[in-house]
């Protein structure tokens, strides 16, 4: 220690450069590492949670389509008759079997959006099936069939259960999943039927496999284990209890991406209950496969340490300059106390480091020779906002012609239309009248612009349409009075010259703590001339300022507020980051961006 307090600065600043530059690369490496690991898989949980509920989605819509068909099967005399009755004669059976085909072809046409086949089996041993060769399964399989016993014993629910019969050809073939219902009489509840939905397994499986990929596997399973569906073929008939019980305490905590094992794999687990099947749907994402290809941690350290090896030369030749520049500055900012605030120092020669504090030196003395103006500058404006918002008076020929459309309705007898044009203007001139720097909710500005919007509509017809979408916890939040309605007014005749006809979106929000007042129209648009200063400045969005638009048509229709008087008035009342922002193309239409503070009028009234 004693060593290196009596080196120069030069060896003590590389020394510390250097031991920093290899802690810090070891240190962000190992954390840049895990974190991306972390962010990967939460974002990975968030997004396949969105993905289980579209899939849910998906075969709850499905489900939504049999239990209709069960519902009007279940209604249908037709379909009762014919597995109810007994021995008949052949032209009353084959009358019976016609309606019976009709109805079924009806009732069936509610499952048209799947390729499905219906069959129902009779008490008396009749039997109909919309397709014979969809499934392997006779009627006299069925009738003493797990499926049908377990259906029978639970004749108010719809079942959803796995066929799968590969005993006769010793082959595998496909699986299919069916929906059976039990039909029975209301009045008594005796059964006389069972119905069965088959939908094979390749045809069911599009619901939710669109979502999966390598190692992402999705699984539909019963409560007691039994795979029912997945897009791995050989996990179909699988039971696995361990994952069933993992699945449970998954859904009974709530937690996302929990740990589980499939066939010796660790996995994520996420699932979703479907209470319509009374089946659970899991998703297992193979971590490995996930986030193992992620991070190429050999790259990344080669890359870290090249670039380590790099600053460090860097550094080395900065440092060495850097000293001497250091020294120089000094001496030229210690004649500040007797040269005064125009003593301004020399960078050009300088290192960086110092051609920096040189700057901001040189900025500060800037700083303080423009405070004086500045304030003068803040004062006046001052004074040309309350001037501008003195400016928000009717023009009285905005009156003139507004009584005028009153008197022509009046005379054309359109006495209710005349009515409403009077209340409107009453309300327009009630809100319009308050104090220089009065603000108002939004629900009121609204009504204003409603109302002016109208009276519009009834002076100049409604080819240009207006529409609202207003946020309804924003309703009762400050604006200044009018901070809107010239941007309406300048819409409304400057904005359709050309086109003749439009809208007009107004859309109120709130957005990162501010509220964002927006004016679009899909008119003809304008080039927008952008702003030369010094140093580029950059609007709250991010993307560089342009100049408020001016127009040679500057017609006081209503108010003598004009567009930039809005945005300096703002900017008065509420400071630099908040104001109007206009972008506009030719052809296009222009969008008007006003951004305030979130101010509430249970707050202001306080």
């Amino acid at each position: 220690m004693r060593m290196f307090n009596n080196q120069s600065l030069f060896v003590k600043l590389f020394l510390v450069t250097l031991i920093s530059l290899i802690a810090v690369s070891v240190i962000t490496l190992a954390i840049t590492i895990r974190m991306s690991e972390q962010l990967f898989l939460q974002t990975f949980s968030i997004t396949n949670t969105k993905l289980l509920k579209q899939m849910k989605s998906n075969l709850e819509s499905y489900n939504g389509a049999v239990a209709t068909t069960t519902n009007l099967v279940s209604q249908s005399g037709t379909i009762r008759n014919y597995l109810t009755n007994g021995d008949t004669d052949s032209v009353s059976l084959a009358m019976q079997t016609y309606n019976m085909t009709q109805r079924m072809k009806s009732i069936s046409s509610n499952l048209s959006a799947y390729e499905v086949s219906i069959m129902v089996l009779g008490a008396n041993g009749r039997s109909y099936t919309t397709d014979p060769w969809y499934w392997s399964a006779t009627a006299a399989e069925l009738t003493d069939h797990p499926i049908t016993e377990r259906t029978i014993r639970n004749p108010h629910k719809i079942l959803y259960q796995l066929y799968h019969d590969d005993s006769q050809s010793g082959t595998w073939k496909e699986p299919v999943l069916v929906a059976s219902k039990a039909l029975y009489h209301h009045g008594s509840d005796e059964i006389y039927g069972t119905m069965y939905v088959m939908i094979r397994d390749s045809i069911f499986k599009p619901f939710y496999a669109n979502f999966t990929s390598d190692g992402n596997d999705v699984l539909l399973m019963n409560d007691e284990g039994l795979v029912i569906s997945s897009n791995q073929q050989e996990l179909i008939g699988m039971t696995d209890k361990a994952l069933l019980n993992k699945v449970i305490a998954d859904q009974r905590s709530g937690e996302l991406g929990k740990n589980a094992d499939l066939q010796g794999d660790e996995r994520i687990l996420f699932s979703e209950y479907l209470p319509e099947f009374d089946f659970y749907l899991v998703n297992l994402i193979d971590k490995d496969a996930a986030i193992g290809q992620m991070v190429n941690v050999r790259a990344l350290t080669l890359t870290t340490l090249g670039i380590v090896g790099i600053s460090l030369i860097i550094v080395y030749f900065m440092t060495r300059k850097m000293t001497r520049s250091l020294r120089g500055l000094i001496h030229q900012m210690s004649g500040i106390p007797t040269k005064g605030f125009s003593n301004y120092v020399d960078v050009s020669t300088s290192s960086l480091e110092a051609q920096e504090l040189g700057n901001a030196f040189n900025f500060m003395l800037d700083e303080l020779n423009d405070y004086v103006e500045r304030l003068v500058q803040t004062e006046k404006q001052q004074r040309n906002a309350e001037l501008a918002a003195l400016q928000m008076q009717i023009n009285p020929h905005f009156l003139y012609n507004t009584l005028a459309s009153i008197k022509f309705l009046v005379q054309q007898g359109d006495r209710e239309r005349a009515a409403e044009t009077i209340n409107s203007l009453i309300t327009l001139l009630q809100n319009t009248v308050s104090d220089v720097e009065s603000t108002i909710p939004v629900k009121q500005e609204i009504e204003t612009l409603k109302n002016y919007v109208y009276i519009n509509h009834v002076r100049y017809g409604d080819k240009i349409r207006v529409n609202y979408f207003i946020e309804p916890d924003v309703m009762d939040f400050e604006v200044p009075k009018l901070i809107i309605q010239p941007f309406i007014e300048n819409a409304f005749f400057h904005a359709f010259n050309h086109k003749g006809e439009g809208s007009i979106l107004i859309m109120i929000s709130s957005q990162h703590e501010q509220l964002i007042c927006e004016v679009v129209d899909n008119g003809d648009g304008m080039e927008m001339e952008p702003v030369r200063e010094r140093t580029e400045s950059v609007n709250q969005s991010g993307l560089p300022e342009t100049k408020l638009p001016q127009t040679k048509r500057n017609r006081k229709l209503f108010s003598g507020i004009g567009i930039k008087n809005v945005d300096e008035r703002i900017k008065i009342m509420y400071g630099e980051d908040y104001g109007v922002h206009i972008t506009s193309k030719p052809g296009e239409g222009t969008k008007v961006r006003i951004s305030l503070p979130l101010i509430s009028s249970e707050k202001n009234n306080d």
